[in-house]
């Protein structure tokens, strides 16, 4: 049986948490977005640059899957709160997934990460914060009719009061 190479995909929180990433036997990867992230001179930017000197990869993740991304994240209603790095960092561990070899997991505390990430099956573990317990879907529903709407629209366009996003479903994420 061959064994799975394990890969940590660093988002900007868990190297701002300022907690110790010292993972033995795995790959550390992040994306160029991150990096852009970090401002030169800080202790961040010095423990960044010091997991770059030790192995951290910086790769780019396709456009395939890149689009991947995009497409679940607005089923959960979570694209717009996710930045391009955001996008990016689930982009990647959706192209590492795919090698079966691989056992991926991303280093997050961002909950929108962490709720399409869970509609994915891509594991994941926050690093400062507890995480979330349920996968959510969101929808944006009209404060005066209370029609809701998947797309993120901020005036009804039935009654014309302002909408608000809200949870539409709620699962456990615990088996």
């Amino acid at each position: 049986m061959i064994k799975k190479s394990r890969i940590y995909i660093l988002d900007t929180s868990a190297i701002l948490s300022g907690k110790p990433i010292n993972i033995i036997d795995a790959k550390l990867v992040t994306t160029p977005l991150v990096a852009s992230e970090l401002k030169p001179g800080g202790r961040d930017y010095q423990n960044f640059q010091l997991m770059k000197e030790t192995g951290l990869e910086i790769c780019v993740p396709s456009e395939d899957s890149t689009k991947k991304i995009l497409s679940v994240s607005k089923e959960t209603g979570d694209f717009p709160r996710l930045s391009k790095t955001d996008i990016q960092i689930m982009a990647l561990a959706i192209e590492l997934s795919e090698n079966d070899n691989n056992d991926v997991m991303i280093l997050t505390d961002d909950y929108s990460i962490q709720n399409v990430a869970s509609e994915l099956n891509i594991k994941f573990e926050p690093i400062s914060q507890s995480g979330i317990t349920k996968r959510f879907k969101w929808v944006y529903q009209c404060r005066g009719c209370g029609k809701k709407f998947k797309e993120n629209i901020n005036i009804c366009p039935i009654c014309g009061a302002k909408t608000r996003d809200t949870i539409y479903n709620k699962k456990s994420l615990r088996k």
